[in-house]
């Protein structure tokens, strides 16, 4: 039975109509004339059609066959091409940027819901045009007015696609070490030598050139991530006048195969002393990529939000139609041997959990996207610093504790149905799969924990985080609904507040606090963030009559009751500090090999 995708237009649209009055919003932005209410309607419409009728189709069958390598080149699935170009023909990648360049000139976060929808039906072909999107940001704050003008009009087009050529084999996350050289050139270019790991995208037939963006290092470079520069380096070299020049030295020298989003090309990446151009200043490459890396960490977590989603929406339809067993109150179908499943409590359970991991994970999506819109486009200098805090402060969440949710939901969804969850024709078992990479690339939820914990509330002693909490107490001390997520906001960011000054009270005397105890950390703030979620649905949705707002109520008591007391847990586990952790030297680990 094929999997099926609608998009959940109803649920978005409340978010941004009546949670967060993304009208308003968009008349404080700088590019907010050009996200009218009638437009942004269409676009999600069109982009709502696209997905589940080109995308979602091709979702199992891209699966199923993968990517095809030979001899450096790649080709995509059967029906990639067209969908690509019918991407292409639509405009979509144009929205969030500049009109001099052919783009839409809206906000970001009209972007992200569109990367939301088209993730959750196909992920693997999202990544396509997705890197690119980094490569971009990457390029209009840091390129030059002619890199400008030579590469983003073919990539916001999306007639060129982009990457970012980061780790190497022996690198990870350790960029300071890599090892790819840029030697200089006489005319001011540069040429790349090195091999990359894990470049999704780094080849393939969907478009005409592909953009890499290099981390390399200088002949002088300094030792370590203080000595790394960024290039630009293109597959085919660009004329003067826009055309396609020679191929230039860098190729695929092999596809990696992968657990999930098998269509979805991830490639080695050999450049020959290929020809590549400096972006920013040389040795500030690691300060440029994280304009690449931080948008691509919130797009992971979208990734989260789409395997909730989709799981949850084929874990229904199949629920209400398989039967087995009666239902403990009644029977429910006497015609049939048996009731439909989704009369057991425990099925209804597994769906909650990811209907309510769906919906929080979206409206904290979007919450992130209203700051990362201020941060960009607002004239409002002390507004745009404030958003620019926030959205430093919940990027490692948004990346790391949506996929983590977003897995168990996929997995919770995937046991509704049995065996037949574990069988590929049912699709289930390649959502888990695709989603579970979203936890590890873009720097894995580790690493995103010790962000969290080590660069944006320890540096700063909470401070950032502080701002957040008083938002938060601020928003529920306000509320008019009479509903008891007031309370799980106010008890939960005090709880937050307190295991925040223990921990940086632990910091200065155990060296490995920070790195024993982030994930606990952000797993706590994640959690206190979802009430706040919760609470700001609850409250748009109060006295608003409908079966559509009283279950928005109904899913806040279910976070309450069933989820939140999670944080209790995450909590204890921090405040037992990391000492457990580092008891067992090296010998008891060697002694089990």
């Amino acid at each position: 039975m094929p999997l099926s995708y609608k998009a959940p237009l109803r649920d978005i649209r409340f978010l941004t109509n009546e949670v967060f009055n993304y009208t308003e919003h968009y008349k404080t932005l700088k590019c907010g004339q050009n996200a009218d209410p009638e437009t942004v309607d269409m676009m999600l419409d069109s982009i709502a059609d696209y997905c589940s009728n080109v995308l979602m189709p091709l979702y199992q069958s891209g699966d199923a066959e993968g990517c095809h390598f030979d001899n450096g080149t790649v080709t995509t699935p059967k029906g990639f091409k067209e969908a690509y170009d019918t991407f292409v023909e639509a405009g979509y990648q144009a929205i969030p940027y500049p009109e001099e360049f052919g783009g839409l000139n809206m906000p970001m976060s009209v972007n992200l819901i569109k990367s939301e929808m088209m993730g959750t039906a196909n992920w693997a072909f999202t990544m396509y045009p997705g890197l690119s999107v980094g490569c971009m940001n990457t390029i209009m704050q840091y390129g030059t007015a002619a890199q400008k003008a030579t590469y983003m009009p073919a990539l916001i087009e999306a007639r060129w696609s982009g990457t970012m050529c980061l780790t190497e084999p022996h690198a990870g996350t350790d960029l300071g070490i890599i090892k790819t050289k840029a030697v200089p050139n006489d005319d001011g270019s540069y040429n790349i030598t090195g091999t990359k790991i894990f470049i999704t995208a780094g080849e393939h037939d969907l478009a005409d050139n592909i953009i890499h963006l290099v981390l390399a290092k200088t002949p002088n470079a300094p030792a370590g991530s203080k000595g790394i520069s960024l290039f630009v380096v293109p597959k085919f070299l660009v004329n003067e006048d826009g055309s396609l020049g020679e191929r230039n030295a860098v190729q695929a020298g092999s596809i990696e195969h992968k657990m999930g989003i098998k269509a979805s090309a991830t490639c080695v990446m050999n450049f020959d002393a290929a020809k590549g151009w400096m972006i920013g200043a040389e040795n500030t490459g690691l300060a440029s990529m994280f304009i690449m890396m931080n948008y691509e960490r919130l797009t992971m977590g979208l990734q989260g939000i789409g395997g909730a989603e989709l799981a949850y929406q084929n874990a229904v339809a199949y629920t209400v139609d398989r039967v087995q067993g009666r239902s403990d109150t009644a029977i429910i179908s006497p015609e049939k041997p048996a009731d439909a499943i989704i009369h057991h409590a425990d099925v209804r359970r597994m769906l909650l959990n990811a209907k309510v991991i769906a919906e929080a994970s979206r409206c904290f999506a979007m919450y992130v996207a209203k700051q990362l819109d201020t941060s960009k486009y607002s004239d409002d200098a002390d507004a745009q610093k404030r958003a620019n805090d926030r959205v430093a402060l919940l990027t490692p969440v948004s990346k790391a504790f949506l996929t983590d949710r977003g897995l168990e939901a996929s997995i919770d969804a995937q046991q509704c149905f049995g065996g037949h969850g574990y069988i590929r024709e049912w699709g289930m078992e390649q959502i888990v799969r695709d989603t579970r990479i979203a936890q590890i690339y873009e720097g894995t939820n580790g690493i995103q924990a010790l962000d969290l914990l080590g660069r944006k509330v320890a540096k700063n002693g909470g401070a950032s985080l502080q701002s957040y909490l008083a938002e938060m107490r601020d928003f529920a001390n306000k509320m008019q609904a009479n509903h008891p997520i007031k309370q799980a906001i106010l008890d939960s960011a005090d709880k937050l507040d307190d295991l925040t000054k223990t921990v940086l009270g632990n910091i200065a005397d155990i060296k490995e606090e920070i790195n024993g105890c982030a994930v606990d950390y952000l797993q706590a703030v994640g959690y206190v963030s979802y009430a706040y979620m919760f609470g700001m649905m609850v409250e748009a949705a109060n006295g608003k009559e409908g079966e559509f707002y009283a279950n928005k109520a109904k899913l806040a008591d279910y976070y309450i009751g069933r989820m939140l007391p999670r944080l209790d847990a995450h909590i204890a586990m921090v405040k037992a500090t990391s000492k457990p952790i580092m008891a067992l030297d090296l010998a008891f680990f060697e002694s089990t090999l």
